[in-house]
């Protein structure tokens, strides 16, 4: 139980650090890739993006929606990937070679659709190498170049301020 606390301490640490260090830099160029970060105990229909960027004509096979969950014994086959809180070590360590992957591809734009605070989460989107990261909770400015801030209920009023902010930044 202790080892837990400094565990979390530790990567909370981490992700300050990575805070701290962040230097926002948007580029000019289009959206092509997109990845998706959700927490699976707040949003379940992961399929919504996969058509929402059809509909955008964003068609490339890059893109990736990862899920977290408490539960690591959920189905592989609903997400691209999904973690759970035993791929998480210390001081910002990640065991899960695909989430390694997640976090070093350069994204052309990261959407984290999750209101809660959750540690992992948090670590991923400060690690992210994505070059926009889109949040939807106020709270969590500092990760974010872009937020939405809208109720998880809402996906569609997020899909179109998302699209009309796009637009705005002539990312798509």
């Amino acid at each position: 139980m202790i080892l837990k606390a400094f565990k979390e301490k530790s990567n909370r640490k981490y992700v300050n650090k990575l805070l701290a260090e962040r230097q926002p830099s948007v580029n000019n160029g289009k959206i092509k890739t997109v990845a998706v970060l959700l927490n699976a105990s707040e949003f379940h229909e992961f399929e919504v993006f996969r058509v929402y960027f059809k509909t955008l004509n964003l068609t490339s096979p890059k893109h990736k929606i990862v899920a977290f969950t408490m539960d690591d014994k959920l189905e592989h086959n609903k997400w691209n990937a999904h973690f759970s809180p035993k791929d998480f070590g210390w001081n910002g360590k990640i065991k899960n070679l695909d989430l390694e992957a997640f976090i070093n591809e350069p994204y052309d734009m990261l959407v984290c659709f999750f209101k809660n605070p959750v540690l992992q989460l948090d670590l991923i989107t400060a690690a992210s190498k994505a070059n926009l990261k889109v949040g939807i909770s106020a709270e969590h400015e500092r990760f974010y170049d872009l937020i939405i801030d809208v109720e998880l209920k809402d996906i569609n009023i997020f899909k179109e301020e998302l699209k009309k902010y796009l637009n705005i930044l002539k990312k798509l």
